[in-house]
């Protein structure tokens, strides 16, 4: 039976639902079960939620271990699965809000946006930390990652770990076909697809059912109201772009400047709630005051976990190198020709088939040209974050957002500047990397004059210091 690490387990439901989806196959159910977390409480929790999981399931050959230390949970490991949150609600809550002084409005932020680049800047290095450990330690372990941003953290893991086994995983790819075959009245098991593109922005560039093309009726789907209302921006993909995305509303509304840069906008492509991308809504996600109440409840079992398996890809995965049947599955590695016309060195996501032998990425066609175009666009942000992450370059954070669609399309260049100085300053003790090392504050020449005597542009204002943080400026 393998040995499975999972970094992050005292989340509050992701470590738990992982360890019921692994449980509930033969090949992992009797696996060990090492759970790391920096938190001591949380860690306690999780081991004693497992525990009960192993009693409740009937898993008598299952056993379970916690450990502060990854490095000696890391020896003998034949998989790890990542999901850690760096900085917690008080890192989120920061990024949020002092990106909307300036007008980025965010719903999610954890993929794209301040938001993304931020979570990249302070999880990278412990991401990057652990892939080299389990080089060192362990380097035939396969690592499965869910932590976000997906493309920006397995991107620098690939770089800063060479040889490393990784997989960045998700459930948009299934999410999108349960959603829309649920709203064509078919079986989702019947459905023939193709999907590919990055996370949470591939592309189902095929969708067939017994033989019939099904994307003509879902571009119908997207403009019938009904359907538009409760899923207004991915369906505004389809109307337009031709073809569905795998992310939600919530999401894809953050990742382009089409939706979000002025409030009556929002208004009305953003309604009813978080689907749709309320503002902020990550802060009400994140906001858990009750979480000890609920761990203990879970630990007792007077919240039990459902101990059904999800849909999740990970403990598939590990199924299937361990003998348990082969599976294709959506993952995110790097591209290596698999996309044609996307970034050969960037992190992409598409078809993977997995076997005893491990992982094997499928060939994919080239994306339709403008799909790759926007692909590539939100590859470019990522790029300069996970580079900023690594290099602690303040400037690369400043040319990171510059070039955010949404950052972008609210800011000018003096306020995306003044906007990383905020951010940086603002998440300093998350950001070690960053320490002594100030973004470079540039001259505000909105207002200048010209010198006719010296023929030289000069400032009403001589100093240096940029203006105050706000959106006026």
């Amino acid at each position: 039976m393998p040995k499975i690490v999972i970094i992050g387990a005292g989340s509050l439901v992701f470590s738990s639902r992982l360890t019921a989806d692994l449980l509930s196959y033969d090949t992992c159910s009797g696996a060990h079960y090492a759970l790391v977390d920096i938190d001591a409480e949380r860690l306690e929790y999780a081991g004693r939620i497992c525990e009960r999981m192993f009693k409740e399931g009937g898993y008598d050959k299952a056993t379970c271990s916690t450990h502060a230390d990854r490095r000696e949970a890391l020896k003998d490991a034949d998989y790890v699965i990542t999901s850690l949150l760096v900085g917690g609600y008080d890192a989120i809550e920061k990024e949020i809000d002092i990106s909307m002084k300036y007008g980025v409005d965010q719903a999610i932020g954890d993929t794209l946006t301040p938001g993304g680049i931020m979570r990249c800047l302070r999880t990278l290095p412990h991401q990057a930390g652990i892939a080299q450990d389990i080089m060192e330690i362990c380097p035939n372990a396969t690592l499965l990652n869910y932590t976000n941003p997906m493309g920006m953290l397995c991107w620098g893991m690939f770089d800063q770990a060479p040889g490393i086994k990784l997989v960045g995983l998700c459930h948009s790819v299934q999410g999108g076909v349960k959603e829309w075959s649920k709203r064509l009245g078919i079986d989702e098991s019947e459905v023939d697809y193709n999907c590919h593109g990055i996370n949470h922005q591939a592309w189902f560039t095929k969708f067939e059912h017994n033989g019939e093309d099904q994307l003509p009726k879902i571009r119908e789907l997207a403009v019938d109201p009904n359907i538009w209302l409760g899923d207004t921006t991915r369906c505004e993909y389809v109307k337009h772009l031709q073809y569905p995305v795998t992310e939600s509303s919530g999401h894809n509304s953050e990742y382009t400047p089409w939706w979000r840069k002025r409030p009556e906008l929002i208004e009305q492509y953003c309604p009813g709630g978080s689907w749709n991308g309320e503002s902020g809504f990550i802060k009400t996600l994140y906001n858990r005051p009750d979480w000890r109440d609920t761990m203990e409840k879970m630990a007792n079992w007077e919240q039990p976990v459902n101990l059904e398996r999800s849909l999740e890809y990970g403990s598939q995965i590990v199924n299937a190198i361990e003998g348990g049947g082969d599976i294709r599955i959506w993952g995110n590695v790097i591209n290596n020709g698999q996309i044609p016309n996307l970034f050969q060195d960037a992190v992409i996501e598409g078809p993977i088939d997995v076997d005893k032998d491990g992982m094997h990425q499928v060939q994919c066609d080239a994306l339709p040209s403008h799909l790759a175009a926007i692909n590539n666009n939100q590859l470019n942000v990522q790029r300069l974050a996970k580079e900023a992450a690594i290099d602690g370059d303040p400037e690369k954070v400043f040319q990171a957002l510059a070039m955010d669609p949404l950052t972008a399309a609210v800011c000018t260049l003096d306020q995306i500047r003044n906007l990383a100085s905020d951010l940086l300053e603002a998440q300093a003790p998350y950001l070690p990397q960053f320490e002594g090392k100030k973004l470079a504050s540039k001259p505000f020449m909105v207002g200048c004059k010209r010198d006719e005597e010296k023929e030289v542009v000069k400032h009403e204002d001589p100093t240096e210091e940029r203006p105050a943080a706000t959106a006026a400026n």
